[in-house]
């Protein structure tokens, strides 16, 4: 039993994880774009009089980068995000999706610090960066064990975005299966790890760290005494790691990829030819007169030339 959930099992999960992601990536990267696919609202580069958006609408790679950093890491799009609704007397109005984005940013980036504070159990010695961390995720400390912000952050997250799921009749109604399992999953994680922290259902943390170390330099063990509650925690997250690439959570890796978000906007300055178009012979006026001169001079038409 240690054994195949302890160590099999993740490493066939991690096996699945990295060639499904590989394989994701590979296939979208082998998709070819042969004309640039802006979907901006900001002014493009022409003249030099005309004041362009750098940022909204890149002209060179520079560019490009700055709208994917901003993209990445604030999701800069999904901040400029409309929401349309239509009001008791018939008028469609508009109005921001704040609230969208302010529990997109704090799911991401508490996902993100949680992730690096796991990182104690697959190295020895830690990160230099650890303690910091964790130190500022727990400013919060009343006791012990901390009280860390990114736990309670990430749990209120995922109840939002789900409720926002089952609460809004316009997002139902677009809502797959697929939505609300990796929503339940990512929570069924967040809690079983929070019951191991916060409540008297605890995991040997010395064992846990022998068998993630143990995972992390191939010399797997099995250590007793871990717990139902840690192996269903990790049977989780294995569960979504299997699951992932064959998700909508690609988009951690398909963001990069998206031809409306990594190209730059310089059709106007550069001349793209479609590689998927096949030489044609091409018939010029010319040619075209002089293979018709009898008939159009038959015809009283004027001619470029006589003869």
């Amino acid at each position: 039993f240690r054994f195949l959930f302890g160590v099999l099992i993740p490493y066939a999960t991690l096996a699945v994880f990295a060639i499904g992601f590989v394989y994701r990536i590979v296939q979208w990267a082998k998709s070819p774009v042969p004309f640039r696919i802006t979907t901006t609202c900001g002014q493009q580069k022409s003249m030099g009089w005309i004041r362009h958006q750098p940022l909204e609408s890149p002209s060179n790679w520079l560019g490009v980068v700055g709208r994917m950093f901003l993209e990445v890491f604030f999701m800069r799009s999904l901040f400029r995000n409309t929401r349309t609704e239509l009001s008791a007397d018939g008028k469609l109005t508009y109005g921001t999706s704040l609230w969208l984005w302010i529990g997109a940013m704090a799911f991401h980036w508490s996902l993100l610090v949680i992730l690096l504070r796991h990182l104690r159990f697959f190295t020895d010695p830690m990160p230099f960066f650890l303690p910091i961390l964790e130190t500022l995720d727990g400013f919060f400390q009343v006791g012990a064990p901390s009280i860390y912000i990114s736990s309670f952050a990430i749990l209120a997250a995922l109840g939002y975005l789900l409720a926002r799921r089952i609460v809004s009749p316009q997002i139902k109604a677009i809502s797959l299966p697929g939505d609300y399992f990796a929503l339940g999953l990512l929570l069924a994680i967040v809690l079983t790890g929070m019951a191991m922290r916060y409540t008297p259902i605890r995991a040997d943390i010395a064992g846990v760290k022998e068998l993630g170390y143990g995972l992390a330099t191939f010399q797997p063990v099995a250590p007793k005494h871990l717990g139902l509650a840690f192996y269903l925690h990790l049977l989780l997250v294995c569960a979504l790691l299997a699951y992932f690439p064959f998700s909508k959570l690609m988009h951690m890796g398909g963001v990069f990829l998206s031809p409306t978000r990594n190209m730059p906007n310089n059709s106007r300055a550069v001349r793209h030819i479609n590689p998927w178009n096949p030489e044609v012979k091409a018939h010029t006026y010319a040619e075209w007169e002089d293979e018709f001169r009898d008939k159009i001079k038959g015809a009283g038409l004027p001619l470029e030339k006589d003869a």
